[in-house]
């Protein structure tokens, strides 16, 4: 006899878990050094910085224009946002408690939406404070973008999550793909 089906009570924390990580990559975009530009070595910038020259004697300032303050304050919202939406989604998992998944699906689509604001800000001024030439945008970008597009599938998932009420409770009965009777 062969049984297919989904264990729901096994796989409701596979959500939480991807939420961890998305706040992880967040941590690293934001908190990276290394840069979110770089060009060969000549010229990097991150969210807070950028330096020119060589790698032995770089000459470092502040980005200090309104929208690179504008793109720190929206990453930073987000990630707070992503921060409350995993604390909740624990708890409600844990308490089984899913009127509060859909909240948290609303929580992780409002930071998608500021933090893909903030990732398209970034790039188009950046391009037109200093352009000469073209800019390779590194890992720690690519994290942020990982993130965004974590929380943009959990978000979608914690909305539809709670019509699987039953599923997730371990009420409902099983449900075969295929059976032989």
């Amino acid at each position: 006899m062969f049984r297919c089906g989904i264990a729901y009570p096994r796989c409701r924390w596979i959500l939480p878990l991807l939420l961890l990580f998305a706040v992880v990559f967040d941590i690293i975009a934001i908190a990276a050094t290394s840069g979110w530009v770089d060009d060969s070595k000549t010229h990097y910038a991150n969210m807070w910085k950028q330096c020119r020259g060589p790698q032995d004697n770089q000459d470092c300032q502040p980005l200090d224009f309104a929208w690179a303050k504008a793109v720190a304050a929206l990453m930073i919202i987000g990630l707070l946002l992503l921060i409350i939406a995993f604390i909740v989604s624990v708890v409600s998992l844990c308490t089984l408690r899913l009127s509060l998944l859909r909240v948290v699906g609303l929580l992780l689509l409002i930071a998608v939406v500021l933090q893909i604001i903030a990732l398209i800000i970034y790039p188009v001024h950046f391009n037109k404070l200093i352009y000469e030439g073209q800019y390779n945008y590194s890992w720690a970008y690519g994290f942020g973008l990982g993130a965004t597009i974590i929380m943009l599938g959990c978000g979608i998932l914690f909305c539809c999550l709670p019509n699987y009420e039953d599923e997730l409770t371990g009420m409902a009965k099983t449900k075969y793909l295929y059976t032989t009777d």
